[in-house]
């Protein structure tokens, strides 16, 4: 019993420090949000205990539904182009070959660039007069001027989609890559030996074996989509006519352009409930049993 104790002891010494940190930077940061939500409160000034009364004017507040619907129309299109270009990807790199390990960090670089940055440097490169795809269309004799990629909804939002898929497709395609390495080699082998071909050994063998990985693919994906943010605000502002407006842009607005810090509180927990339920969701699928079909 002693011993037991001890040992329990230690433990709890050994996740101290994890549970300080998650204690101090998530915890009380999510407690002290739910608390601002039910408040009137300014940046300067008192804040005011008004109750449920932020969570009763989302209702109707249609430029969040709207921005919220915006980041569900752009979540469920950048996860689709995300794994139409990682998943070839991985089944690139997945066996060796002559110059794998270059074109695995080839593919994987720009993963290291900061969103930040590479929101910055695309918006250089979609620039109409400085920048590289305008002028580059137009000295090709491709488009009879210059057009600016950023001044209407489908050129700006498919530009997004692009940046967004070259940044982050290359840590798609490891975790891909991850899933496929661990499929026995003798499944793939004995599937040909019975005459099962490449396409067919890819529906039965690969992607049943390949559902957990997927979903946790699919979660990541998911969740940094419904959070997007960074792309939209310094390439588009919100461009052009406020309709590229996501939930995590109007929060900031409404919190540090409005400053209606209770009322931006506010929406931050319901843009929460809504990650979990698509968390529990995926999770959901996640935990379906694997096995060859």
């Amino acid at each position: 019993m002693r011993r037991r104790s001890s040992g329990n002891l230690m433990g709890l010494v050994y996740i101290a420090p994890a549970i300080a940190l998650v204690s101090v930077f998530f915890i009380m940061p999510l407690c002290m949000t739910a608390w601002m939500s039910l408040h009137n409160w300014p940046l300067m000034g008192v804040p005011r205990f008004i109750g449920i009364a932020n969570y009763l004017a989302i209702a109707h507040d249609t430029r969040f539904w709207s921005a919220l619907g915006f980041t569900a129309y752009y979540t469920g299109i950048v996860t689709v182009a995300i794994f139409a270009v990682a998943f070839p990807l991985a089944l690139f790199i997945e066996r060796p070959r002559p110059g794998v390990g270059v074109y695995r960090t080839f593919f994987f670089m720009p993963v290291v660039v900061g969103f930040a940055s590479a929101s910055l440097l695309w918006s250089w490169l979609l620039n109409v007069d400085s920048g590289l795809f305008s002028p580059a269309l137009f000295d090709l004799g491709l488009t009879q001027k210059k057009i600016n990629l950023l001044a209407s909804f489908q050129p700006a939002f498919w530009s997004i989609i692009a940046m967004v898929v070259w940044k982050v497709a290359g840590f798609t395609m490891v975790i891909l890559m991850t899933g496929l390495q661990s499929i026995p080699g003798e499944l793939h082998e004995a599937a040909e030996i019975d005459g099962a071909g490449a396409l067919a050994r890819f529906r039965l063998i690969t992607l049943p074996l390949m559902r957990r990985t997927l979903a946790l693919a699919l979660i990541l994906s998911v969740s940094g989509s419904v959070l997007a943010f960074d792309q939209f605000y310094i390439i588009l502002r919100g461009g052009p006519n406020n309709q590229t407006l996501t939930a995590v842009y109007w929060i900031f607005n409404q919190s540090f352009v409005s400053f209606k810090l209770g009322y931006g509180a506010a929406l931050s927990m319901v843009a929460l409930i809504v990650l979990i339920v698509l968390s529990l969701i995926q999770l959901r699928i996640l935990r379906q049993p694997e096995g060859v079909e």
